[in-house]
């Protein structure tokens, strides 16, 4: 179903077609843009706080820039609606995050206007600066804008680009902070709390008022005084105290704060600072979810609701009558309480996504032993190091595909040194809708092969308890990582007693004599329900191995021992990861079967639902029924149909 936009808004198919409004149109444009967006995500889901706040701002910068010829970069791609509407998306935004349709980030594939992929953060200053180089060297005039927000600045390297961006002077690079003071949960950490005082302190705002009348009223600046003042909109406290700001201190001209819901004076601004060159850094307040008063009150909740009804503000849930699984993330969260109860030594550690992760649960219980160290994973995994040498038991929650920028420090600084840090990694496996960015594919194979670390996926919510339970304790004292994925599990009871498992040990879950799934983590639901399927047609053995690191030999031997054909189930890349790990067993003890492993290809697989791409990637039930017809020459029968 297509949403018919505004009178205006129909008419944009590209900047170009923006740049020819007046003021009052412009106006127009921005209040038509603002409901596009309310209408699109309440029938389709989506993110909307974050691109509801900076719809001025959108506006404003392809009003006022040429792009797709002056870059424009968006951190993170939560904000980048508006942008996707004003660059000729508009017709297919419906398709938004659904299988097959737009990304829900920019992708420089999916349009010329977005210069570069942008899904996890902290990357636009780094890449902007790039393009600012490259284009400098070719003689290209362009203009480079990086717009970092949600915060995204709190990530180190959002530092190292402003460092190295402070010494390239010629750089044309114009950062903009939209400062929102959001994550996805409230920004955390000393620079939130820097900008607070330099938007909220009464001193400063009391001296640029009165600076701003002198400016008036001294005839030797000229009748212009005011107008110059504000060209430049500069800080009055860095016009000041220049080495006390922040930014400046890194050889960026910082101007603002600016209102960013100030079209006008948006406008006014940017123009202005086209002609000024050099790096320089434009700090922009907003609110998230401005517009729509629930997404304003409420900024965490609406910064990815679902669907929901427009007019009333109430998120559109399923009616269910029967008791459902929890999902994965809240099985960690009030497992983690329980736990911490009785073992005083356990903390918990997220960067930025204790929301997103569940240890908030933690955070309200025991709140002096859970810890939100913002969008700074490197900084999480050895922080969470530091606690493990003086006795603690950290409990270090990252998304697996976030835990990719830490993987120096779990090697150096966790696995090296042998340390009782115990990664939980959340969202293993197909994100879903966020798509490859935010896809966890990669863990089991870049884990696996570090020394030291055991590396373990649970079935089912009872086998993550256990999993949690078996890692804390004390003559475990070593690197763990658990990992699980988005959504729900399949055990409405969950709440059982927790139980030591033995490292390394895997267990059957259906015996069987003609061919063998090995499979980990709760794919091993799917193994169970081909198996299931085709009871009439194959005498199928299931085994759940739990562990990929260290693999139960024992197990393996006996299966090889026993079968000719043998298939792995893994919702993890193929390469280097459970089935090759499998294949190397394999060969290592010089056993001969066939060997099928099903799991995540070498490719870059796109959004859609976890069951869409499962299917996809052929290891949902249907995919690995067919596998087994396939390897054992089977047409199923009549009852037993693949579904």
């Amino acid at each position: 179903m297509l949403i018919e936009p505004g009178k205006l808004l129909k008419t944009i198919n590209s900047p170009e077609d923006l740049k020819k409004f007046d003021n009052k149109q412009l106006h127009q444009v921005r209040d038509e843009l603002r409901q596009f967006i309310i209408d699109n995500v309440s029938v389709y889901g989506g993110h909307f706080g974050a691109s509801l706040g900076v719809v001025e701002l959108t506006t404003a910068l392809h009003y006022v820039f040429d792009t797709p010829k002056d870059q424009l970069i968006w951190d993170v791609g939560h904000q980048a609606y508006g942008h996707k509407i004003l660059t000729g998306r508009r017709e297919q935004f419906h398709t938004n995050r659904l299988y097959g349709g737009l990304s829900g980030f920019p992708k420089r594939k999916e349009s010329e206007y977005d210069t570069f992929g942008v899904g996890h953060s902290s990357t636009s200053i780094s890449a902007a600066l790039g393009m600012a180089v490259a284009n400098n060297q070719f003689k290209d005039d362009r203009h480079h804008i990086a717009v970092i927000g949600d915060g995204a600045m709190t990530g180190g390297m959002a530092f190292e680009g402003m460092n190295h961006a402070g010494d390239l002077q010629d750089s044309n690079l114009l950062i903009i902070l939209n400062d929102n003071n959001m994550s996805i949960d409230p920004n955390v950490g000393a620079l939130n709390d820097y900008l607070t005082n330099i938007t909220t302190s009464k001193t400063y705002n009391k001296v640029k008022d009165e600076v701003w009348d002198l400016l008036g009223k001294i005839s030797k600046f000229g009748p212009n005084a005011q107008e110059l003042a504000s060209k430049i909109e500069n800080s009055t406290k860095a016009f000041f105290m220049r080495h006390s700001n922040l930014f400046e201190s890194f050889n960026l001209r910082y101007f603002g704060p600016v209102d960013g819901h100030d079209l006008d004076h948006l406008v006014t601004v940017l123009k202005d600072l086209k002609d000024i060159k050099g790096p320089k850094l434009l700090h922009v307040m907003t609110t998230k979810g401005k517009g729509y008063a629930p997404a304003e009150k409420d900024q965490t909740k609406w910064h990815a609701p679902g669907t929901f009804d427009k007019v009333t503000g109430e998120i559109r849930k399923k009616i269910i009558t029967d008791p459902q699984p929890p999902k994965f993330q809240d099985v960690f969260g009030h497992t983690l309480v329980e736990l911490a109860k009785e073992n005083e030594k356990i903390m918990g550690i997220t960067p930025a996504m204790p929301s997103g992760c569940s240890l908030n649960i933690m955070m309200r219980e025991i709140p002096d032993r859970a810890f939100d160290v913002g969008i700074a994973e490197q900084h999480a995994v050895t922080f969470s190091a530091g606690l493990a040498t003086q006795g603690a038991v950290p409990f270090c929650n990252i998304y697996s595909t976030f835990m990719q920028r830490a993987y120096d420090q779990v090697i150096h600084d966790v696995c090296i040194q042998n340390l009782h840090v115990i990664f939980c990694l959340d969202r293993a496996g197909f994100a879903g809708a966020d798509g490859p960015t935010h896809h966890g594919a990669y863990d089991l194979a870049f884990m696996r092969c570090i020394p030291n670390i055991t590396v373990m996926a649970p079935m089912d919510e009872q086998e993550l308890r256990n999993m949690m339970y078996t890692a804390q304790l004390k003559k475990n004292a070593m690197p763990f990582s658990i990992r699980y994925p988005r959504g729900q599990g399949s055990m409405p009871n969950w709440r059982t007693p927790m139980e030591e498992i033995q490292i390394g040990q895997g267990r059957t879950v259906k015996e069987g004599n003609d061919i063998a799934i090995l499979s980990v983590g709760p794919v091993g639901n799917y193994a169970l329900a081909a198996a299931t399927q085709l009871k009439k047609d194959a005498d199928i053995a299931v085994y759940d191995m739990r562990f990929v690191k260290p693999l139960d030999e024992a197990m393996l031997h006996e299966v090889f021992s026993k079968f000719d054909k043998v298939i792995t189930v893994e919702d993890g890349c193929l390469m280097g990861g459970f089935g090759s790990a499998v294949y190397e067993f394999m060969v290592d003890h010089q056993y001969h079967a066939k060997i099928k492993r099903l799991g995540i290809p070498d490719a870059i697989v796109e959004h859609g639902t976890q069951q869409e791409l499962h299917k996809e990637c052929g290891f949902d039930a249907e995919g690995i029924a067919a596998t087994v017809c396939e390897m054992l020459e089977l047409v199923p029968t009549s009852q037993n149909q693949l579904i």
